[in-house]
């Protein structure tokens, strides 16, 4: 895989979720419109096993397909709508698969945040499913992706499959044990939500050496005062508001 760089100051969220529907390859060209060099995006596997970039568990809030995702097939999951509930405009964007994004990226020359969302029950496959994907078909001239996910689980599977990948731990409310967890899955980020993080904490996390980036953030003058912090990157639906 091609080697690592750090990841930029703005990484757009879910594409540009905030100027298209999320998690479709149109939300990625958007945010590389808007000046985005990487991006955020979430990613589940379908019922036969295939990832597919998707951030619920059940369709029904961003497609026009109802009921839950690990039950349907690829096939079922490409017959959905992904684009309309977001505007009329985006009418027929489809669930894009992780190779199909892979293709845009290198057309656009964007980085990766990729974050594992398990199915219930499907943590650890998610981790080695995705990792062998990464494996066999990042493409070269990329910078090697960072992969995020709340599951300490599906990390250390992902891990196990491609070591040379850096993982991040995704908190909302930073837990006691943060560092631990860090340390055991090998993680050299921590990923924290805006609303609940504390200036002090930022520090604590550079001071145990590891990065921090911060979702999802939507106004200008919070990201400035949290680079100020010390945090490395912030990952948002506007990227044309950030400084």
């Amino acid at each position: 895989m091609t080697s690592h760089t750090e990841p930029p100051r703005v990484i757009g969220h879910r594409g540009a979720a905030g100027h298209a529907p999320e998690n479709t390859l149109i939300s990625v060209v958007r945010a590389h419109e808007l000046g985005a060099e990487w991006v955020e995006v979430d990613v589940k596997l379908s019922r036969d096993g295939m990832p597919v970039l998707f951030h619920d568990d059940t369709l029904d809030r961003t497609t026009d397909g109802h009921g839950s995702l690990a039950a349907c097939t690829l096939e079922d999951l490409s017959a959905r709508d992904a684009g309309a509930w977001f505007g009329p405009q985006f009418a027929g964007e489809h669930i894009p698969t992780l190779v199909g994004l892979m293709a845009v990226l290198a057309d656009l020359g964007m980085g990766l945040n990729l974050e594992l969302k398990p199915c219930p029950g499907r943590a650890a496959e998610t981790g080695r499913v995705v990792a062998d994907a990464l494996k066999r078909s990042w493409p070269d001239g990329l910078p090697a992706p960072v992969v995020s996910s709340f599951d300490p689980t599906a990390l250390t599977a992902f891990s196990e499959v491609a070591p040379e990948t850096e993982v991040a731990f995704l908190v909302h409310r930073l837990p006691p044990d943060w560092l631990a967890i860090a340390r055991r899955i090998g993680a050299r980020a921590v990923h924290c939500d805006v609303k609940l993080l504390k200036r002090h904490q930022v520090g604590e996390i550079i001071g145990a050496g590891l990065q921090v980036r911060c979702y999802t953030v939507n106004d200008g003058r919070q990201a400035a005062r949290l680079l100020e912090w010390g945090v490395q990157s912030v990952i948002t639906d506007y990227p044309d508001r950030m400084p």
